[in-house]
């Protein structure tokens, strides 16, 4: 296991390449190195239809991201409504974290991770309120399983994430955003603790970082996730800011 200040070094060495879009061409950069390894990835959640407010959204995104300007991508576009942004972004976050975890299955195993951890001072246990009533202590893979089921079945329910025109978003949908995205971050914060030396063995390092940095600076901007909650990464993400704010 990497230390955070090395990772940071890491994170410099390869910040000229952080400015990779996150849009359609880099989906197919992150599907080539699914040959590096054994995989085990969840269907991404479906496209939205074509003319309806998140798919123009989706569009406006990849564009920004495209100019390599990831604080300004992650910003609300004047007069678009908040919710419709979080819901783009809660599908996308969901869709590159599962290709990158997917990466590393073979190394994120029950007997290698035998708890959900970020580092020796974060273990994470499992609740959804439905197989697992209570916080639960589970191996990190089946953790990650748990959530990503867990995710997937909200971000597929039209009830709670719709796409059609004239459909509301429900009124707690900021805070299933907000609960989405902070168990998202732990296993970003699991990859980085726990599995960053794989990741640069397979030569993977600047997807994980620009992934985790659009995360980071989204989550950021719209206050989803509380600070205490970021602080396994707070080296990296304090890393972050601070070079946001040289640009």
């Amino acid at each position: 296991m990497q230390g955070m200040s090395w990772l940071c070094r890491r994170l410099d060495l390869v910040a000229v390449r952080l400015s990779v879009s996150l849009n359609h061409h880099h989906d197919q950069q992150m599907s080539s190195f699914f040959g590096l390894g054994k995989t085990r990835t969840f269907k991404p959640r479906k496209d939205v239809p074509e003319g309806t407010k998140q798919y123009q959204l989706r569009k406006y995104a990849e564009a920004t991201l495209g100019s390599g300007n990831l604080r300004l991508a992650v910003q609300l576009p004047d007069g678009e409504d908040l919710n419709e942004w979080l819901a783009v972004h809660a599908v996308d976050f969901f869709n590159h974290l599962n290709m990158l975890y997917g990466t590393i299955t073979e190394f994120c195993t029950r007997e290698e991770c035998t708890l959900m951890s970020a580092g020796p001072r974060y273990e994470y246990l499992w609740e959804d309120g439905v197989k697992y009533k209570r916080p639960t202590k589970l191996a990190a893979p089946d953790y990650v399983d748990a959530l990503m089921n867990w995710a997937q079945g909200l971000l597929d329910d039209e009830a709670v994430f719709p796409n059609r025109i004239g459909v509301p978003f429900p009124k707690n949908f900021r805070e299933t955003v907000r609960t989405i995205v902070r168990r998202l971050f732990r296993v970003y914060a699991h990859i980085y603790s726990n599995h960053f030396d794989h990741i640069c063995a397979l030569g993977i390092e600047a997807h994980l970082n620009t992934s985790y940095r659009h995360f980071f600076l989204f989550v950021n901007e719209f206050d989803l996730v509380d600070k205490k909650e970021l602080a396994p990464l707070d080296e990296l993400n304090d890393a972050i800011l601070a070079e946001e704010k040289t640009r």
